[in-house]
């Protein structure tokens, strides 16, 4: 079972509780995919690449957050992009 923050709204330790909750739920998926028949390596490798991915995105999402927000000032400037 996955359980709830432990306090409501935000809190210094929120996301350390989120991956506390997580555990369960990725050791499930990682039981169902040996009883599927997948190697310890494989399901490693794949999760990183799952964390990697993750990572990129949020790099891009980044750049893109802050391209927009110096596009936003420059507009407002009255400056040309």
């Amino acid at each position: 079972m996955i359980s709830g923050p432990k306090r409501e709204g935000d809190y210094p330790d929120r996301e350390v509780d989120c991956q506390e909750a997580m555990e369960p739920g990725f050791q499930a998926v990682v039981d169902c995919m040996f009883e599927a028949g997948w190697a310890r390596g494989e399901i490693m490798r794949s999760l990183r690449r799952l964390i990697a991915a993750d990572n990129m995105t949020q790099k891009e999402n980044a750049k893109v957050e802050a391209e927009l927000a110096i596009a936003r000032a420059m507009l407002r400037a009255g400056k040309a992009l």
